[in-house]
């Protein structure tokens, strides 16, 4: 009930703004209804310290002094949030300034009427944003990887690269082959010169905001110059390996000929002698002759 509810009097959202006056200010709202079937979630991208309203807005067609509000952070119960009846409309909000990562996570209002109606939003730093599909080049080649933070400057970048279930970093002082720019803006970029096929696999860009950490995992093919041309070859070997029967069979043929030249002769020779006994048979049938009456 509201009388039972965990909450204090205090202007906390004023005091808040007081002491944190140079902190940006923000409010977020999610709205639930007695007819709402599944959780609703909001995510909220926090760069740097700010003060934040969250609002949760529920709507009922029964007795608003009966719902029973609760506030969350994970399962961390929460208290200091502030509720308002407004009609057939109940609001509840939670003021917190957030200045570090620990205050980071999901932040959850759960109203209950019978059933649990639950509102949650996501507080967390900036997604970057790399190639979505692996980036396929060849050996001896160069290529640069890219990494952004959109309407967002990260405090520091890092390029790391996967060695098996390691991430190592990429020290541009140390190896010549790479080349980092970009470090202190939205967008940072590795460049990789003279590669090898043992380049290409994972590679990561790591980003470090004032309240947490972001990275993003980038694919690099790096291919020999003769595949592209393997179904080529193939095509090839087929067709040389074909001629080869070809002119195999054909020696073959050759051979045998030389080998019985007087076969050929023989054969002949039976076939027209069979041809002249068949002409002297039909030479010897004697004529009849039609008798008229």
């Amino acid at each position: 009930s509201l009388t039972d509810s965990p909450f204090t009097s205090l202007p906390v959202r004023e005091e808040m703004m007081g002491k944190y006056s140079n902190l940006s200010l923000e409010s977020h709202n999610i709205s639930l209804t007695e007819h709402s079937s599944m959780p609703v979630e909001k995510n909220i991208t926090l760069e740097s310290s700010s003060v934040i309203t969250l609002t949760c807005q529920y709507t009922t067609s029964g007795d608003l002094n009966s719902v029973n509000v609760t506030w969350k952070k994970d399962d961390e119960l929460l208290k200091n949030f502030s509720l308002t009846i407004t009609g057939n409309t109940l609001y509840t909000e939670y003021t917190i300034t957030i200045i570090n990562s620990k205050q980071m996570g999901s932040y959850s209002c759960l109203l209950e009427e019978g059933k649990e109606q639950r509102g949650t939003f996501n507080i967390k730093v900036p997604e970057l944003h790399g190639k979505n599909k692996p980036l396929i080049t060849y050996v001896d080649d160069s290529t640069v990887l890219v990494c952004k933070c959109q309407h967002c400057f990260p405090l520091h970048w890092t390029w790391y690269r996967s060695n098996g279930s390691v991430q190592v970093p990429i020290d541009v002082h140390m190896n010549d082959k790479y080349l980092v720019s970009g470090t202190q803006s939205n967008e940072t970029k590795l460049k990789i010169k003279h590669l090898l096929e043992e380049d290409g696999g994972s590679y990561w860009c790591h980003a470090v905001f004032q309240l947490g950490e972001s990275e993003e995992q980038l694919e690099l093919v790096v291919l020999s110059f003769l595949v592209p041309l393997k179904p080529f070859l193939a095509i090839i070997a087929e067709a040389f390996v074909l001629v080869v029967i070809i002119l195999l069979c054909e020696v073959y043929t050759q051979k045998k000929k030389k080998k019985h030249p007087d076969e050929g002769k023989e054969f002949e020779q039976i076939e027209q002698l069979k041809s002249d006994d068949s002409n002297g048979v039909e030479n010897n049938v004697p004529r009849q002759r039609k008798n008229v009456s």
